[in-house]
């Protein structure tokens, strides 16, 4: 197994499920062509990284990209402090959807599926903000937060999977690897044993 994927999260994820498998760190632009949708930019992007390690027939690859969706438009990794401070300001009290385009591919085959979950932030404030960001935890995810974050902790609830708001939903992954681990108890150490209603729309390629 190939995870094509420079996300710690990811790799920590499939570490802690117990799976063997080889990192691989794909060099795919993630920049929006002009004319795309957010889930065209996404879909793309996801398909580009699972394409990219050499493997065998018989090696499966994994790739994913998770995206936050705030009124339509796509809140990538900040480019400065400038920009965490923004997304983090937008995003307070608020609901937003966070989006995981998972793409496995064995051989010629591959197969696609997004996984989505919306996200209410709680009303942090801007001094919890400021300290945040000055953590420098911010700059390497999507929307300028991480869920799991011990201090900061922003979110206040969860509908869906809660792994993929971090980054890779086991129990997706699970449904077309059946061979994997059961994910439970890591989905209860990062968020508490909440029931995974993840809402899927899997879809062959």
């Amino acid at each position: 197994m190939i995870l094509a994927s420079s996300s710690p999260r990811r790799r920590d994820l499939l570490s802690q499920l117990g799976v063997t498998y080889t990192p691989f760190r794909p060099d795919v632009d993630e920049t929006a062509l002009p004319g795309e949708t957010p889930l065209d930019t996404q879909h793309r992007i996801t398909l580009e990284k699972a394409r990219a390690p050499q493997a065998g027939t018989d090696e499966v690859v994994i790739a994913a990209d998770t995206t936050v969706l705030l009124d339509g438009e796509m809140l990538n990794k900040p480019a400065d402090v400038t920009e965490a401070w923004a997304m983090l300001r937008r995003l307070r009290g608020r609901a937003h959807e966070v989006q995981t385009c998972i793409v496995i591919k064995q051989g010629d085959h591959e197969w696609r599926e997004i996984v989505s979950s919306l996200v209410t932030m709680r009303d942090y404030s801007d001094d919890e903000i400021g300290a945040y960001i000055a953590t420098g935890d911010p700059f390497d995810k999507a929307g300028s937060y991480a869920v799991q974050h011990p201090i900061f902790q922003p979110v206040a609830a969860i509908q869906g999977c809660p792994l993929n708001v971090i980054g890779l939903p086991l129990c997706r992954l699970r449904i077309q690897l059946p061979h994997l681990p059961d994910p439970a108890k890591v989905c209860t150490g990062f968020w508490g044993g909440v029931n995974c209603h993840s809402e899927a729309d899997g879809r062959g390629i």
